[in-house]
């Protein structure tokens, strides 16, 4: 245990001081190999074995459909049929923000994706109505990781992976949590604004009439709003497996953006596939090296000895469960999601189960948890990004982050970890007892 705990602070200050995270989990699997006594030859074949299933497959095909949809315009057309329904509300673009990448999740499955594509959309819109922009900014950062939780999920499908679970069910597990954190967010959102001077934003003058939804907004929003009916209702009819649909997205995407949205040319597409392939390469490295770093925590019995640690501290489940997503919550705030993801699911998954808790609830816990950290300081990617892209100090922005982390974003999460049938009612009726 003293070797892995060393190991472990040395990620843990890598990640701190700012090292790549490729290096941080490559210096600490070195550490423990060497000091642990592990050699290539006896982890390569497990590894290999990993990443040659065909579920990781579907990972770069969403990233590619994502990059796709994030240049494509998608965004506009989603976020103008959106406002159709709470323009007229006052601090309506901040709802819109927060639905829309709720949306936007659905189909790229990105919380990255959904910041870049909704905020630069939402952002200038927010400032021509005289929004305060650190509010804005906290809006659209604690919006993002719908993106993961909506599914189809990136981070559900590494859950997945990991932990040898069924990608459907991990996908149907975040998304009631999913539509309560977008609602909440939303709530939130209005109350925060409903006493600011800003300007109503445009919608309808009197509810939603046939017209109005039969409209040009509506219309143009179709291809964009099919593409999560065809990708989940192949997944979850039995049509498609995660993979296929996978596929199935990223070919879907390239008319939508070409021809439809016209958001990007035959030569800026090029370049959106080496971009996406540049995510890929960097994602499926960091497979490796979690892989190989999780297989070690693994051949140290080191799940059954947190377990222990635990259990000595308190023998109530419900009291685990609260340190368990306490120490989520610090690893989101010091890794990426990925990686995060990658790390945690093969040593927590297994925790949960001896505890009697349902993998898919613990799928979503990781998920939600993992979701916070990244508005989450230090490291709260997202934070740090909206607020360049609302051209504000990202110090201006913490409060509104911390009163939407309070109200919308710690209920989300206690919800999940403490009533199960959130996440396991909608896995269980619709796979019935595959997921038990």
């Amino acid at each position: 245990m003293l070797h892995i705990g060393i190991a472990f602070i040395i990620l843990v200050v890598l990640l701190i001081i700012g090292v790549p995270v490729m290096y941080c989990f490559g210096t600490a699997l070195l550490y423990s190999a060497v000091t642990l006594g592990y050699t290539a030859t006896g982890m390569l074949p497990t590894i290999y074995g990993k990443l040659s299933s065909v579920v990781l497959l579907s990972i770069p095909l969403f990233i590619i459909a994502g990059k796709i949809m994030e240049h494509g315009k998608i965004g506009d057309a989603l976020v103008g049929f959106i406002e159709l329904f709470v323009g007229k509300i006052k601090g309506s673009l901040a709802v819109i923000t927060s639905v829309a990448c709720a949306v936007f999740g659905a189909i790229c499955g990105s919380g990255m994706a959904t910041l870049s594509c909704i905020g630069s959309i939402m952002m200038p819109k927010m400032r021509d109505k005289r929004y305060p922009m650190e509010i804005a900014a906290a809006v659209a950062c604690c919006s993002a990781p719908l993106g993961m939780l909506i599914p189809p999920s990136s981070l559900c499908i590494v859950v997945a992976w990991g932990a040898n679970l069924s990608v459907t069910a991990c996908f149907l597990s975040t998304l009631i949590p999913g539509i309560i954190l977008t609602t909440l967010i939303s709530v939130v959102s209005y109350f925060m604004l409903r006493n600011k001077d800003i300007d109503v934003g445009n919608g309808l003058e009197q509810g939603v009439t046939l017209r109005e939804v039969a409209g040009p907004r509506t219309v143009k929003a179709i291809p964009a709003l099919l593409m999560p009916v065809i990708v989940l209702g192949g997944i979850y009819g039995g049509i498609m497996t995660t993979t296929e649909a996978a596929a199935v997205s990223a070919i879907y995407a390239i008319p939508v953006a070409l021809w439809i949205y016209k958001g990007v040319t035959a030569r800026g597409l090029k370049d959106v596939f080496i971009d996406g392939a540049r995510t890929t390469g960097v994602v499926m490295v960091m497979c490796v090296m979690t892989m190989a770093l999780g297989q070690i925590l693994t051949m140290e019995n080191l799940p059954t000895k947190v377990l222990a640690g635990l259990t000595s501290v308190s023998s109530n489940k419900y009291v685990i469960l609260l340190m368990i997503n306490v120490f989520l919550i610090f690893i989101g705030m010091i890794m990426d999601d990925t990686c995060a993801t990658m790390l945690c699911a093969p040593l927590l998954i297994p925790i949960g189960t001896a505890l009697g808790i349902n993998p898919y609830q613990m799928c979503a816990i990781l998920v939600v948890n993992i979701g916070m950290g990244n508005v989450t300081p230090p490291t709260a990617p997202f934070l740090y990004m909206a607020s360049g892209m609302a051209k504000v100090n990202a110090f201006k922005v913490m409060k509104p982050v911390l009163i939407i982390l309070l109200f919308a974003y710690l209920p989300t999460l206690l919800l999940t970890a403490f009533v199960p049938e959130l996440s396991t009612w909608l896995p269980g009726l619709i796979m019935g007892s595959r997921i038990a």
